[in-house]
């Protein structure tokens, strides 16, 4: 049984599984499925204050904190007892590109000569890590949520607002990856 889950599966079984999460949530409960709103239910319960943001009944949405522990829970439990040993296979163009910015190190999940607290101190790391960080927490706060929220429950929900949000992170995404973060990796 072990060797089943440790072998690659298919690329389409996460988007079957996802796809299924979503009419079950809405048939049991009609909860929303979204990781980013964990952010706001925690501060809601662990830091009350006066801001109006954070007055709600956060115990209403508890589910939703469990479902992130389960993500957590399942990523430690993955790593310890499923993790791979063997380098992860990059394909030969992208690994030139990346050579070319001194990125040679594929034995771990990143890049450690992108994510590491070494490189937190240096330019390039603090842009890759705080910044784009913040530009992704700030992003999402603004777009009312985050991409699994709104290209999943937001379009399968036919949402208006999701379509706009989801077509922007494509849009954003592609103006990075191809532009912006060629640049930043020269630094």
């Amino acid at each position: 049984m072990i060797e089943i889950l440790r072998a690659p599966w298919p690329w389409y079984t996460a988007g079957i599984i996802i796809g299924l999460i979503v009419p079950a949530l809405l048939i049991l409960g009609n909860k929303h499925f979204g990781i980013s709103s964990n952010l706001r239910h925690i501060c809601a319960a662990c830091f009350p204050s006066d801001i109006s943001f954070f007055h709600y009944d956060w115990k209403k949405e508890s589910w939703n904190l469990f479902f992130v522990g389960g993500i957590v829970v399942g990523g430690i439990l993955s790593t310890l007892f499923l993790g791979a040993t063997d380098p992860v296979i990059v394909h030969p163009d992208l690994a030139k590109e990346l050579a070319s910015y001194g990125v040679t190190d594929y034995s771990g999940m990143v890049p450690s000569e992108l994510f590491s607290w070494a490189q937190l101190f240096t330019l390039r790391g603090f842009i890759l890590m705080v910044v784009g960080g913040f530009l992704v927490g700030f992003g999402t706060r603004y777009a009312g949520g985050c991409t699994s929220g709104h290209a999943i429950m937001g379009l399968s929900n036919l949402q208006w607002p999701s379509l706009v949000a989801t077509i922007a992170f494509m849009v954003g995404g592609f103006i990075m990856a191809n532009f912006i973060l060629p640049y930043i990796l020269t630094l």
